[in-house]
């Protein structure tokens, strides 16, 4: 029988020990609906559990519709906005009263800026994230420590790297696609129950 190559073997090995050595994933996934496609992710509650919940409680009001990914840096990150700013639509009270909500840093030395996970967005202050945060398209380990991780795409990671292709300007820092990639529609659901109608307990059921 041949020999699988050295580099085969290496790429398993490490998608193995990253497997076995990932935070539990909750229960609880949030889609993101684009024309490109929808992205999809999921929560570590025992890393970042105040920002977990926050993130959550912001898609289960709907806070994520009209919104956008107002960033694409490629290889790099693709970031959603902050809603204060960049929600098209109007905020009811309770969408308002979250979305100013500051969370603080929350980081843990095992979880790292690898691609697909999720991570906060802030200012300089390390405890002023609100409500914009970014999916890594690559590995990022200057943030590691610096940025809360609260979560992993589960599903999208082909849309999101779809959008490397987009034209783009800079503006500062920041890479942006002179395209609007809108978010038309947001949802969330169980991964490990269908879809229904009632009540939920949060995080981690």
């Amino acid at each position: 029988m041949p020999k699988a190559p050295l580099t085969v073997l290496c790429l398993a090995s490490l998608l193995a020990y990253v497997s076995s050595n990932e935070p539990r994933l909750s229960d609880e996934r949030v889609v993101l609906q684009t024309k490109w496609g929808d992205v999809e992710f999921g929560f570590y509650p025992d890393v970042a559990p105040v920002t977990a919940q926050h993130i959550f409680r912001l898609a289960t009001l709907g806070t994520y519709t009209g919104n956008h990914i107002f960033r694409v840096d490629k290889g790099f990150v693709a970031q959603v906005a902050d809603v204060l700013g960049g929600r098209q639509l109007p905020l009811n009270a309770n969408q308002q009263a979250e979305a100013e909500k500051k969370v603080p840093l929350e980081v843990r030395q095992d979880v790292r800026h690898v691609e697909g996970v999720v991570s906060m967005g802030r200012y300089d202050d390390p405890n002023s994230g609100t409500s914009s945060f970014s999916f890594l398209l690559g590995a990022a380990p200057h943030l590691d420590m610096k940025y809360t991780i609260f979560g992993r795409v589960t599903a999208g990671m082909d849309v999101l790297h779809k959008l490397e292709s987009l034209e783009t300007r800079r503006e500062g820092i920041f890479v942006m696609p002179k395209e609007r990639v809108a978010i038309h529609s947001s949802y969330w659901y169980f991964s490990s129950r269908p879809l229904t109608l009632g009540n939920f307990t949060g995080l981690g059921t």
